[in-house]
């Protein structure tokens, strides 16, 4: 088994079927969804990994060094952008899903999440997989590398469910960035399933309510 992130493991009963790995949002670590556990009901148990991103200096917060899955530049967020680091990020979660279909886990029942930087990550991942997921949930996050995405999404990634959710005053990953990236996405016939609600940058009870909904209806027998 290849060697992978540090992570946070939990399973909500014995002989999970299905996988969630949750990537956490920039400066945070795996814990931050860690609560979500007990709050999100699903009908089969889930074994959730919760990855803590490499530690890194972050130029838009001034070199200072924290967890990161990749670097920012500047408020622009979607310019500059470090794809070294990106691309570093998306072979350290692959590496996690191979963990998983290693432990008999196939990857029609793999979800990537995430939050912010780390749905980002989940997005780019998965639309580069040579085998479909069960599902991409990409939470206040966009498109990284989006001129790319043609030449470097496979066919079979077109067969992965995306739940994309954005807060309509979001200052630091721009509504319109998200939206732009969900629009980007539907263009080649991804599913996509958008999802908007009067928040900033952050995570609100309908939300999770959505999403409880969108993942039962995926985890099943």
């Amino acid at each position: 088994m290849a060697e992978t992130l540090e992570h946070i493991s939990l399973e909500t009963g014995n002989h999970p079927q299905y996988s969630i790995i949750w990537l956490h949002g920039l400066g945070a670590d795996g814990q931050d969804f860690v609560p979500l556990v007990e709050d999100i009901q699903l009908p089969l148990a889930v074994r959730y990994i919760f990855p803590h991103a490499p530690r890194r200096p972050v130029t838009l917060n001034g070199g200072f060094v924290m967890r990161a899955w990749y670097d920012i530049a500047n408020n622009n967020i979607d310019s500059q952008q470090d794809e070294a680091g990106i691309r570093a990020s998306e072979a350290d979660v692959e590496a996690l899903i191979e963990q998983e279909v290693e432990r008999g886990i196939a990857h029609q029942h793999i979800f990537l999440a995430g939050f912010s930087q780390g749905g980002a990550i989940a997005l780019h991942t998965a639309l580069r997989l040579y085998t479909p997921l069960a599902g991409v949930l990409a939470l206040s996050a966009y498109l990284p590398l989006s001129q790319k995405t043609a030449a470097e999404a496979t066919a079979a990634s077109r067969q992965t469910p995306i739940f994309m959710a954005h807060g309509k005053y979001d200052p630091i990953v721009p509504y319109a960035l998200g939206l732009a990236s969900g629009e980007h996405l539907k263009s080649p016939d991804y599913a996509v399933e958008w999802h908007e609600y009067p928040m900033q940058h952050s995570v609100v009870e309908q939300e999770v309510r959505d999403i409880e909904a969108w993942l039962a209806k995926r985890i099943r027998r």
